[in-house]
């Protein structure tokens, strides 16, 4: 309540876009949060979502521009320079052999080292440099982003191996202050995404991708308004753990740190089967069968009871649906780990096709 009184100096239709809306006395007895401000959902959430969606655009452009992408490339061009000299000091040793007189052999052209990067060279690393700051960006939002989800996860009396807890005491309304923040900075992250998804040049999963964010958003959004806010935060918390992974080894590639970014992939493909086929599938099968028996199914809007017969089947087929699409990344993910077995290096097939200009360059 005191973050609106602060800002009755603002236009009320702006008071919206840069704080939570809703607030409500918290309950009598509330199970979890007992010192925060509680509030209630309603479609002006949205505009806390826009306020997000362009904070998080500012700064990906400012992290990408001003840290991410020369950190890279003063790492790129130093490899190169080292690389080259390495080349020319190894021919120098060829040619400078000396002859039976004692008079060393002249070296040939190819000692000499190179003052200018080719052109494929420097289409190279350009390409390297951009990929490892949207990578980068990546990251960073994920790490900060579990980090803030883990927060509001333990401070739930829920646990990822106890989820019949999910289901207790439903409706879970009002919403306290940092879990409310939680759900609208995440759905403001994935359409975000979905923006910059169409807005860059297409990748090879960019069906797969978009199918993955729209079920995603469309299950936030569900989850929030029907009061399943506490499975869908714990869902969250479990993508988000091994999202943080899979851009630090695609990073660690970009700059040539191969040996880092097999160790880094392989994490990421055993935390990925833990979280995503092993626990997730624990959430789903509670969704599934204890949500209805735990819970009276029935339609009552003034209580916060949405749990509906449509509801419920709605929202664990999304569930089954979003886990065949991890079925699908998961075994490309695995034709991925066979590479590193094999001493091929990770490459993500997912992800990061090469343009037409540089496979023609090579």
């Amino acid at each position: 309540m005191n973050a609106h009184h602060a800002l009755e100096w603002l236009p009320s239709y702006l008071v919206p876009f840069v704080s939570l809306s809703y607030p409500t006395p918290p309950p009598v007895n509330p199970d979890s949060f007992h010192h925060s401000a509680y509030y209630k959902t309603g479609v002006l959430d949205g505009c806390f979502i826009i306020t997000c969606i362009a904070v998080m655009a500012v700064l990906r452009d400012v992290v990408r521009i001003f840290v991410l992408e020369p950190f890279a490339r003063w790492k790129l061009t130093r490899a190169w320079k080292r690389s080259n000299s390495c080349h020319v000091q190894q021919n120098g040793n060829k040619n400078g052999i000396t002859n039976g007189n004692g008079h060393a052999g002249h070296a040939n052209n190819d000692s000499k080292p190179k003052s200018v990067m080719s052109a494929r060279e420097s289409r190279k690393i350009h390409r390297s440099v951009l990929r490892f700051a949207e990578q980068g960006w990546s990251a960073i939002y994920y790490t900060l982003q579990w980090l803030f989800g883990f927060y509001v996860h333990r401070n739930l009396p829920t646990q990822a191996l106890k989820p019949t807890e999910l289901w207790l005491n439903y409706p879970h309304s009002p919403l306290a202050g940092p879990l409310k923040l939680y759900y609208l900075t995440q759905t403001a992250f994935y359409l975000h995404q979905i923006l910059i998804l169409n807005a860059e040049a297409r990748r090879k999963d960019h069906v797969q991708m978009m199918t993955h964010h729209i079920l995603t958003i469309f299950l936030m959004v569900m989850s929030y308004f029907c009061n399943f806010n506490r499975i869908g935060c714990l869902i969250m918390v479990l993508m988000d753990w091994n999202d943080i992974f899979l851009p630090i080894a695609k990073m660690f590639r970009y700059i040539g740190l191969y040996t880092l970014c097999d160790i880094t992939f392989t994490w990421f493909l055993l935390s990925w089967f833990v979280a995503r086929h092993v626990l997730f599938v624990i959430v789903i099968k509670s969704a599934w069968f204890d949500g209805p028996r735990l819970i009276s199914v029935g339609w009552v809007p003034e209580l916060g009871h949405y749990y509906s017969e449509r509801t419920y089947n709605t929202f664990v087929y999304l569930l089954v649906a979003l886990q065949i699409i991890q079925i699908v990344w998961f075994w490309m993910i695995c034709r991925v780990a066979w590479r590193v077995i094999s001493g091929q290096g990770a490459s993500d097939d997912r992800s990061d096709d090469e343009s037409e200009e540089d496979k023609k360059s090579q």
